[in-house]
């Protein structure tokens, strides 16, 4: 490691200390500094002074593998008076669709609010029970609109500007690019998996996402408007083409089904099949990776292999889930084994596993809800993608669709981004 003197991001801070910082991975890339770091270089002086609430999960880590709120709490610099726990809660110990609840964390003796599926009315009246003047997000996001995250954040910028408080993002890399691709979320399919107009893989950083809430989306709310102070503490030495394996950072779990890089790349698309009655492979090692049902079988891998879709192949496979869809039984399938991470554009790779199971498959049908195909809607964010697959398209002709929505948001956030390289 080189000794080197940091400097913070979006010049929110001064001249850093010297700390010791990892400057080159096991491959010889440098290593990206994330926000977490730069505020910790500086030692934590943009939080000096203020009553800080911090909404974080496992991964905001620094890069000895202590926890930030550990670390602040211990430093006696800031004083953290809440943090606030998202989906899977502030340690991560509860699965999809859970949290922690409301506790006293063992480790500090903060007090650790519920803020899975929280909305801004309730924020603001546990900011205003904590005294939280400076809220502070730091998340790994993985860059796919029904990633829950990022609309936990968008709720505690909304819960901020009612009640004054300034609002901090500790900027991450997006794991999977700054590649913007997929379908728009369209006006009446919003929900807690897509609460604003937003692509499905947006290509965008927390830090960049939270610079157009604050400018778009917050003032149409009610009770809404800008956030009194916005500051981004970027991440230092990312590129937009950079994948997560790029960065040189160690990869921590942002949740129990997300367990490697790789799964967060196939995350955009594969998470489509949880809206059928396949398995999207939770309960196994490799959920999003490992797809299938009881009814599929060697077919299916040998069509979609035939169609050669860039950056990845399918492997024939079986195996049986412990939880979830068809937990307990044997299922048929594949194993989405990726050949080329740059290449990799896992909606399109999605699409065609969808067109190709409908094609070969009677029993193959969106999960039992209602009305039925509801959750493959929410997550496409419309009706089209489910209406073409009935009516017989392609996966060519689906993906098309959807074009001319990629490019309008690409040029739309331009004026939000934070870092250079690869847009598209």
């Amino acid at each position: 490691m080189k000794r080197r003197n940091l400097l913070a991001g979006a010049g929110a801070l001064a001249a850093a200390p010297l700390i010791d910082v990892p400057t080159a991975s096991a491959g010889g890339s440098k290593k990206v500094m994330t926000g977490a770091m730069a505020l910790a270089a500086d030692g934590y002086r943009a939080l000096a002074g203020q009553k800080v609430g911090v909404i974080s999960n496992p991964t905001g880590i620094l890069p000895d593998f202590t926890h930030l709120v550990d670390t602040m709490h211990a430093s006696g610099k800031v004083n953290v008076v809440a943090v606030f726990g998202p989906e899977h809660g502030f340690r991560g110990s509860a699965q999809a669709g859970g949290s922690e609840g409301d506790h006293v964390d063992p480790r500090t003796g903060i007090m650790v609010y519920d803020a899975y599926g929280a909305n801004a009315d309730k924020l603001v009246k546990l900011y205003q029970q904590s005294g939280v003047e400076t809220v502070v997000f730091d998340i790994q996001d993985v860059g796919a609109r029904f990633y829950t995250y990022i609309w936990t954040m968008f709720e505690a910028m909304l819960a901020a500007v009612r009640t004054g408080a300034r609002f901090v993002v500790l900027d991450r890399p997006n794991p999977v690019g700054g590649y913007a691709r997929g379908p728009m979320l369209k006006p009446g399919y919003t929900s807690g998996v897509g609460k604003k107009e937003i692509l499905q893989q947006h290509g965008m950083t927390v830090g960049e996402l939270a610079r157009m809430f604050n400018a778009e989306y917050l003032p149409l709310e009610p009770n809404g408007g800008q956030l009194t102070e916005l500051t981004v503490i970027e991440a230092k030495g990312w590129k937009r083409d950079q994948l997560y394996d790029d960065t040189g950072l160690t990869w921590v779990m942002p949740s129990p089904n997300m367990p490697t890089p790789d799964t967060a790349l196939v995350y955009p698309g594969l998470c489509l099949f949880e809206a059928t009655n396949l398995s999207e492979g939770r309960g196994t090692t490799r959920p999003f990776e490992l797809i299938g049902a009881p009814y599929i079988d060697y077919k299916w891998a040998e069509a979609l292999q035939a169609k050669n879709i860039p950056g990845v192949d399918f492997r024939e496979a079986y195996f049986t889930p412990t939880i979830s869809k068809n937990a307990n039984v044997l299922c048929g399938g594949v194993q989405v084994q990726i050949t080329d991470p740059h290449k990799v554009e896992a909606i399109t790779a999605a699409t065609h596993m969808i067109v190709e199971a409908k094609r070969l498959y009677p029993d193959f049908s969106w999960r039992a809800e209602t009305p039925p195909g509801r959750w493959i809607d929410l997550l496409t964010g419309s009706d089209r993608f489910r209406t073409m697959l009935t009516a017989g398209a392609s996966a060519e002709e689906i993906v098309a669709a959807w074009k001319p929505e990629t490019d309008a948001w690409t040029t739309r956030r331009a004026k939000y981004l934070l870092y250079r390289g690869a847009h598209r």
